[in-house]
Formats: C-alpha cells, structure tokens, sequence
C-alpha cells in the first residue's frame, strides 16, 4: 500500500505528467468544459420549467416525475443508447450529463418557489404587481438560495459523472481512469479518480463558500 501510494504521489506531482495533450492539465481543462458546457445546458432547461411550475402550481406532479426518472436513467446506457442512434461524438456524452443535472435543478427550484410565503405573494399582488413582476421581483429573489443550491448539487454530479466521455474514446480525466483499466495500470487508475474527486470536492467548497457569502444576509 505505502509503495503504490508513493508512486500515485510520483505519478501526480512529476512535471512530465501535466505536459502536453495527455497531461493533466489539459485533462482537467477537458474535463470542466464538458462539465460546464452540460451543466449549463441542464440549467437552461430545468431552471425555467422549475419556475414555471413553482409560479404556476400547474404541471408539477408530471415535471417532478419526469425529473425523477431522469435521474434514475443508467448514464452509461443512455450514452451507449444515444450513441448508437447519432453515431460518434460527444452528443451521447452530452445528453447523459445533461439528463443527469436536470432533475437536481428542477427539484430545487420547485423547492424553491413553493417554499416563498404565500402571504408575501398576495402583498406583492395587492400592491398591484403583475404575475410576471411577482415572479422575478418578490418569489426569484427569495428562492435563489435553493435554486443556487440545486446549481451546486447539478455540476457536482456532472464533474463526478463526466468521466464517461472516455467511454466514447474523447477527452476528460476520465481518461486516466479508461486507458489505466485497459493498461493495467492501477496508478493511472488511481489517480485519475482522485483528481476527478479533488476537483469535485473544491468545486462543493468553493460555490458553497459563494452561496454563503451573496445569502449572508438573510436570516435562516
């Protein structure tokens, strides 16, 4: 164990390893295009349909639902699925991220705008504002701490999931993780995972640490 933990050390830390096309350094860049191109597709998607249904109370059984099941899709068979329909590329990749970070949007805004105090809904309305100036000035404001959280919970899932484009033979740190399974090389393996954990962690930390700081103000 001491000796294969030296040599991950070796293998993370030695200069010729972060060098070049296959270094880390441009897996890592790799990696978080991929997650943050997929995650803010999903947030394109989930955020105004968990607005809309925490706004309007109408469609709300069937959008959670259809979140859920989103959730529950195996990723690597949906790449494989979508694969095989549009041939190689990173579509597949992109659709299995995208499915994935969707429910966590849609839920947490739902939450979100459902948790906003309905008598501030009906003040904000007897002062005669409109539904669309109710929603973007009085409910949005108030359920931006969910719905930034359910940002959160989104692109940490897709940077631990976004591994699966070395499944399709592209880029990401994913590939360490592939090509060390297909090599036997467990160091390889190793540290590809705990560069993929690393970033995920940091990733948690820093953009919870920014929710803290923009909600400060706002008593629990």
């Amino acid at each position: 164990m001491y000796e294969l933990i030296k040599n991950l050390g070796t293998w993370l830390t030695s200069g010729s390893q972060w060098a070049g096309t296959d270094g880390i350094a441009h897996r890592l860049a790799e990696h978080l295009q991929y997650s943050l191109l997929a995650t803010l597709v999903a947030a394109a998607i989930g955020l105004p349909l968990g607005l809309l249904i925490g706004h309007t109370g109408k469609g709300a059984f069937v959008a959670i639902n259809l979140a859920s099941f989103g959730r529950a899709l195996p990723t690597v068979g949906l790449v494989v699925l979508v694969f095989l329909a549009g041939g190689l590329s990173m579509l597949p990749v992109y659709v299995a991220l995208v499915a994935l970070a969707v429910p966590a949007i849609v839920t947490n805004t739902y939450a979100g705008m459902t948790a906003v105090d309905p008598d501030v809904k009906d003040a904000a309305r007897g002062q005669g504002m409109r539904g669309h100036q109710v929603l973007f000035q009085v409910e949005l404001p108030l359920a931006l701490p969910l719905i930034m959280t359910g940002l959160r919970l989104a692109l940490i899932q897709v940077v631990a999931t976004a591994t699966i484009a070395a499944y399709v033979s592209f880029g990401g740190l994913g590939r360490y993780v592939f090509d060390g399974l297909a090599q036997r090389d467990l160091v390889q393996v190793l540290g590809g995972a705990v560069l993929v954990a690393v970033i995920a962690v940091g990733l948690d930390l820093l953009l919870s640490g920014l929710q803290r700081f923009l909600f400060r103000h706002r008593t629990a």
